[in-house]
């Protein structure tokens, strides 16, 4: 090889580095429970967070993303793998086989260095990330347990400040050299929602306005409202409310200050949230990251705070199944901007590619949003969603569904009862008339019936889990050793 080619190849390779370490860092903070309608940037009456508002002033804020499975671990899994849950095998409260595809992997073959920090919740240990520090099953809130590689570990504190501070270590110590993709996820505000002293202080005299659906009476659905124990007046317990209610309420008196309650330390949760994604934004903006950061807010599901007299999620009623997403990415979002084309969590794990300048792999079923992000909607992209809960009778006796919702509509069908549900969001967005029996509705009806046989012939699910599902239990005792 003559000199000069020997030159120039040194060039083109020193160039190749230097593009290779320019690619934009991926920073993916995920809480666990949180209601999009618990956020100001959503336009929350509840409460403030000005800190997650930074990420959407400054960048984009999705208006109809949806989980594709409201329930903590199967969403997860979506997130990895960019599969539904049929696929991926995690439909309920069971291990994730970590020897399949995943995000973490293929960025870090990549040349991403990939880490994880918080709540993992998926039986096995993490793969394809060159550092990791999980919490055991679903972890405390004060005085938590990590472990990672080497073993468990005890950490003085409150876990969304440890959280917090362990991810911040990440930052400090990654290699110079390499794009960063770090999954910061938080325990809160699950729960049993413990806050931390300043903040449950500061909440426990607080009142909060009801939501319009806190005393729905159910009339015109199915069975399965009518059967769930997820409410907030007959099931919330004294573990969630922290003290007896006063001896003298019952009835409505007593739904509302169950709720005032649930509300105080809930949103005090978020609120410790909120004050940790500012620390990180802040360390972002001083070690001059957040130019080349693509900063990603989101919650594994929805949450119902009190909406339809309910608490946790499952159901594929909206505040279950929206999720917030928010993104800031400085070089390619106009700032400020909104998105309301429909996205869902099978999306996640493709966009993190598109965004590293990865391809997709073909067997991956969501899409990325990248354009959507750029302000550019595909003109091929969805016009509906496939969602399908399967954890039946589950720890709320919730019955097992699936459905389709598109911009405007949303029908759902209970298969092991038999049951449908028809609405129409756009004059009836909290759901409260059950329409499938309409004269007027049975056109949609038959349409809508339609998109679902064609989006799960398109996914391929084929009924695996219908009637059997795993047996096995994240919660279990992880194999950390002592540290």
């Amino acid at each position: 090889m003559h000199h000069w080619q020997r030159s120039i190849l040194a060039f083109v390779l020193s160039f190749s580095a230097y593009a290779a370490d320019t690619r934009p860092n991926i920073l993916f903070i995920m809480t666990d429970d949180h209601a999009a309608h618990a956020m100001s940037c959503y336009g929350s009456k509840l409460n403030k967070t000005p800190n997650l508002d930074r990420i959407a002033t400054s960048g984009m804020r999705f208006d109809r993303c949806f989980v594709t499975n409201s329930i903590c671990t199967p969403s997860r899994a979506v997130i990895l793998t960019g599969k539904y849950s049929h696929l991926n095998g995690v439909p309920v409260f069971n291990r994730l086989d970590g020897s399949q595809q995943t995000v973490s992997k293929l960025l870090q073959a990549a040349g991403y260095y990939t880490a994880i920090v918080g709540k993992w919740h998926l039986g096995s240990d993490p793969t394809g990330f060159d550092y990791w520090n999980i919490l055991p099953g679903q972890g405390a809130y004060i005085n938590p347990v990590l472990y990672d590689k080497d073993g468990r570990k005890t950490y003085n504190g409150y876990a969304t400040d440890i959280i917090t501070d362990l991810s911040l270590d990440v930052l400090k110590n990654r290699p110079a050299d390499k794009p960063f993709f770090l999954m910061c996820h938080h325990k809160a505000p699950h729960r049993a929602w413990v806050p931390n002293e300043k903040y449950r202080e500061e909440f426990k005299d607080k009142q909060f306005p009801e939501p319009e659906t806190l005393f729905d009476d159910y009339a015109t659905r199915t069975d399965a409202i009518r059967e769930q124990k997820q409410s907030v007046q007959k099931d919330l317990s004294k573990t969630d409310t922290k003290v007896e209610p006063p001896a003298e309420l019952s009835g409505e008196a007593l739904t509302r200050w169950k709720y005032q309650r649930y509300m105080q330390d809930y949103l005090a949760c978020v609120q410790s949230v909120d004050d940790n994604v500012g620390r990180v934004l802040d360390y972002l903006d001083a070690n001059g990251l957040a130019q080349n950061t693509v900063v990603i807010y989101s919650s594994d599901q929805g949450f119902f705070l009190g909406d339809h007299g309910m608490y946790d999620k499952r159901f594929m009623y909206e505040p279950s199944l929206k999720m917030p997403f928010i993104v800031r990415w400085p070089s390619s979002i106009k700032a400020g901007s909104t998105q309301d084309a429909i996205a869902t969590n099978c999306d996640f794990a493709p966009t993190f590619l598109d965004i590293a300048g990865q391809a997709v792999p073909p067997d991956m079923q969501g899409r990325s949003l990248v354009p959507l992000l750029k302000g550019a909607r595909p003109t091929d992209w969805r016009t509906a969603m496939y969602y399908r809960y399967y954890h039946d009778p589950g720890h709320h006796n919730t019955r097992a569904h699936y459905g389709v919702r598109t911009e405007t509509q949303k029908l759902i069908y209970y298969w092991k009862k038999d049951q449908w549900e028809f609405y129409d969001l756009s004059t009836d967005p909290n759901e409260l008339k059950n329409r499938y029996t309409d004269p007027t509705a049975q056109e949609s009806v038959a349409k809508l019936k339609a998109e679902l046989a064609r989006l799960r012939k398109e996914l391929k699910d084929d009924d695996q889990f219908a009637n059997e599902l795993p047996k096995d239990d994240v919660d279990a005792p992880a194999k950390g050793k002592a540290k």
